[in-house]
Parts: structure tokens; sequence; C-alpha cells
């Protein structure tokens, strides 16, 4: 569990498509890594690099619980998306405790709290890398190639990447069939 991406200073309240456009149109752009895509919530649509769950389908985790299993190949990514999610959150959960200084309020100035954060996410970033047996966690890996990233431009309903996502639905359905 690595941060890829900081983009500090915005409240909390903040809706999350001006974060996202935001976070496209600066110069050190949001770039998604060629052959990879970043998973978006569901009021979210489809577009280059980002993929939304379906919406009217099962979705979160409580909801298969109990030996529930997917019904159709939907509810799998939905499944998958939803347990995706909750390895971001668990990465804030982890930083958050390995730094007591993102614990609470803080009285600095905004400048600086963007550069504690950036800061704590770097460190973070090194230890996982530097001490692999410091987490039981899985190192994502990461690409290091800027030409391989793709810069996201626009968030504009994309036909190319739901035709996308149906057919990664259909081949993870039919590889979990396979081997359940």
């Amino acid at each position: 569990m690595q941060f890829i991406y900081i983009l500090p200073g915005w409240e909390g309240s903040a809706v999350d498509g001006r974060v996202l456009c935001d976070a496209i149109r600066r110069i050190n752009s949001l770039r998604v890594p060629h052959g990879y895509y970043y998973f978006v919530d569901a009021w979210y649509t489809n577009c280059t690099g980002l993929l939304a769950p379906f919406r009217g389908q099962r979705y979160h985790l409580s909801e298969w619980r109990n030996g529930r299993q997917p019904n159709t190949p939907q509810e799998f990514y939905n499944m998958k998306h939803s347990s995706a999610r909750n390895v971001i959150k668990r990465c804030f959960g982890v930083i958050k405790n390995r730094w007591a200084i993102l614990r609470s309020s803080s009285f600095y100035p905004i400048k600086i709290q963007n550069r504690i954060i950036i800061a704590c996410c770097l460190l973070h970033n090194f230890i996982r890398r530097e001490m692999p047996d410091d987490w039981n966690d899985v190192i994502l890996e990461e690409s290091d190639d800027d030409e391989a990233n793709e810069p996201i431009t626009t968030v504009e309903p994309s036909n190319e990447w739901s035709d996308m996502r149906m057919n990664l639905v259909g081949h993870m359905y039919n590889e979990w069939r396979h081997h359940s």
C-alpha cells in the first residue's frame, strides 16, 4: 500500500468531482499508467482511466457476508471494487497510525499542513519500499516511467471505457466461477 498521487489542501467537505478536476488540470496532473485504471465512486461515469461500480447492484462488503456469493458478473465486479476501496481506506488508517501529527487538528498554516501531509506520505512510501517486512500487506508496484502514464484530460463519459469494464467484468467473473 503506497501513495501514488497526493493532492493535499482541499477541505474535507469538498465534492470529489471538484478535487478530481483540479487533479487532472494541474501541471503535475494525475496520470494513469498505461494498461491500468483507477476505481472511482458510483456517482462518477466511466471515462478514460477511471472505472465506476455498477449502479443498482450489490456493492458494500457487508452485503457479501455469511457466505453470500455474487449472482452476476456485475455483482462480482462490485465486490472486487468495494474490496479495493477498503484497501485505500486502510492505507489512510495506516498512515494516521504511523504519524501522530495526522491524527488531530493542526495549528499550522495550510501551506505547512500540506507539506506535512506530503512528507508523511513520502516517508510512508520510503518505509514500505525499504522495509517490506514492516507490514503484511502486499506492496503495490510503482512505475517510474512517466511516458507510459496517460494524463486524464477530461472527466467525460466514455463508451470505450464502459466496454473495457464489461470485458474486465466478464473475465473476472468467469475466472472466479472456474476456480470456485
